[in-house]
């Protein structure tokens, strides 16, 4: 066989399952490789796609999602993607075919450097300069890119080495396991909580990886304990369960802030430093932070810690549960209502352009507890980050790292391929909408079913938002928009407008149903983004 049969019965071997992305001239050998596999190529309509689809794949189901380009500028257009799951720890493996390497040492047609240019964005990247290595550096990828903290690798594949002979055979699969805690930490971490007046968890991303969900909460209940979570982390603990405290990570002052002020013991779980920077909720650096994860703390001024866990997530917080004496008194039960009641107001508003309270409203009440959020960045990704309420883990996607707009459109059509029982919904603005919506082709053509929900202003709404804020006048946040309704169906796809806001949950549920793809031009009242602010900036703790 050739390399690039090897190559894609190494990717067999890894349990990889779908690839998503573009053939071209430099990836001939792996392409016609694949016409014998089991694996299921998905063409998309940009590598952009490709990579977002590959990174909620990898996010979801916890396994590498792997997208595929030609050279240059196909790999290039893989580059936010990948950049995105590298950031926001989803684990990915992007591959690109090269030129031969004969060519390789001088200026050449579509020739760039590519391991050099992805190595920034990357936990690995190699470039295959022999047959003999594929195992290798296959097996080596998906180790690195799935193990703690995961994220993206990525492989460079020459197209003569691709056409070459080999006897070589894949590697045999390996997991590293997270390891016990340690029972002097535990002790130690025990003590300091046992005798704090005033604790408080803050769930991370990480919590979703380890699928530690049940035990955070078995946790906190035990011992007694509120729970903020980070954008990335919503619905690890039920937003309707009384410990939990809802979504930390706006950046202004907010109910939730009161918690953090007020606490003395601060106990960091699965927390991934990049979603929410610890200077914004520990300003004074004077509170004692317990760091539990896989991974040791990352280094920052406002981070250190006065005892570190590392080790299995689960176990850990078994161990430390069993140890530490219960909290009496629920210090933030009064701050728990103030935040459930703020979701409740306005949500039943008439008023029309929708409201943002009123979009989520609507938006819950149609979707079930384990259907899917995939939600873009803009304005709208505030409002769903601080107010969607989330009941089970990885059921609202939010890219809060590397935060690149255009990732809800591949996003779901992702979500609605790995988990087809679940319903996937693209939360988007008109601007986040455009840019990647030539993947609705892509879902026509696998017959998926999924939403796409457009939350309309004509405008690049976050940008307007913190213009207003800071300049108290906006600069060039305008634009036009097409007739989506008309360019849904121009794609075969069902197309809504909302004319009045008693229309949006009825039309939700029918889109739902509609088992294809169902794209809804929702107009939303952006005034409320300024209210908010004015609301945050009056804030009075109510603890």
């Amino acid at each position: 066989m050739n390399a690039a049969q090897l190559f894609i019965k190494c990717l067999e071997n890894e349990g990889v399952e779908v690839i998503f992305g573009i053939p071209g001239e430099e990836n001939l050998d792996v392409m016609d490789a694949l016409l014998d596999s089991s694996i299921k190529f998905v063409t998309t309509r940009h590598e952009q796609g490709a990579a977002f689809m590959a990174d909620v794949y990898g996010r979801l189901t916890g396994k590498a999602g792997v997208c595929l380009a030609t050279l240059g500028p196909g790999a290039t257009n893989l580059v936010t993607g990948v950049a995105d799951a590298n950031m926001d720890h989803a684990p990915v493996v992007a591959i690109a075919g090269q030129a031969a390497t004969t060519r390789l040492h001088k200026e050449s047609h579509q020739v760039l450097d590519l391991v050099n240019m992805f190595r920034p964005i990357t936990k690995y990247a190699a470039q295959i300069l022999e047959p003999e290595i594929v195992p290798e550096i296959v097996r080596k990828a998906f180790k690195i890119s799935q193990v703690e903290k995961p994220g993206a690798c990525f492989i460079d594949f020459p197209e003569n080495i691709a056409a070459m002979k080999t006897d070589s055979k894949p590697l045999h699969v390996q997991s590293a396991a997270a390891p016990s805690p340690t029972q002097h930490k535990l002790a130690q971490s025990a003590e300091i909580i046992s005798k704090a007046k005033f604790p408080l968890i803050m769930a991370g991303n990480g919590i979703v990886r380890a699928n530690a969900s049940d035990m955070l909460i078995e946790f906190a209940e035990k011992l007694n304990i509120s729970v903020a979570t980070t954008f990335m982390a919503k619905g690890v603990i039920p937003s309707s369960h009384p410990l939990s405290l809802g979504t930390v990570g706006l950046q202004a002052d907010d109910y939730i802030s009161c918690g953090f002020d007020r606490a003395d013991v601060i106990i960091c779980i699965g927390y991934d430093i990049v979603e929410y920077h610890p200077y914004l909720w520990h300003k004074t650096r004077d509170r004692k932070i317990i760091h539990i994860d896989t991974t040791p703390a990352e280094v920052d001024a406002s981070y250190i810690v006065a005892s570190g866990i590392v080790g299995n997530i689960s176990e850990s917080l078994k161990e430390l549960a069993g140890e530490a004496h219960p909290h009496h008194g629920n210090d933030f039960e009064h701050l728990h209502q103030v935040i459930m009641d703020e979701l409740n107001e306005d949500a039943n508003d008439e008023t029309f352009p929708v409201k943002p309270q009123r979009i989520i409203r609507d938006l819950r009440a149609a979707l079930r507890p384990q259907d899917i959020a995939v939600v873009d960045v803009g304005a709208h990704k505030m409002w769903m980050a601080r107010m969607y309420p989330a009941e089970k883990a990885n059921t609202c996607i939010i890219s809060n790292g590397f935060a690149s707009m255009g990732i809800a459109v591949p996003g779901a059509i992702a979500a609605a391929y790995a988990l087809p029982e679940q319903k996937a919904v693209a939360v988007t603005g008109d601007a986040g909408f455009l840019m990647n919506s030539q993947e609705i082709e892509t879902a026509m053509r696998l017959k998926l079913s999924l939403v796409i929900l457009i939350w309309t202003d004509s405008a690049y709404g976050l940008i307007e938002w913190k213009q207003k804020v800071q300049f108290k006048r906006t600069s060039n946040i305008k634009f036009n928009n097409p007739d989506f309704v008309t360019y849904a169906e121009s794609f075969g796809a069902k197309g809504y407008r909302i004319e009045k806001t008693a229309d949006l949950l009825p039309t939700l549920k029918q889109a739902l149903a509609d088992n294809t793809v169902s794209i809804i031009d929702c107009p939303v009242d952006y005034n409320e983004n300024m209210r908010l602010t004015e609301k945050l900036g009056e804030k009075i703790c109510p603890i």
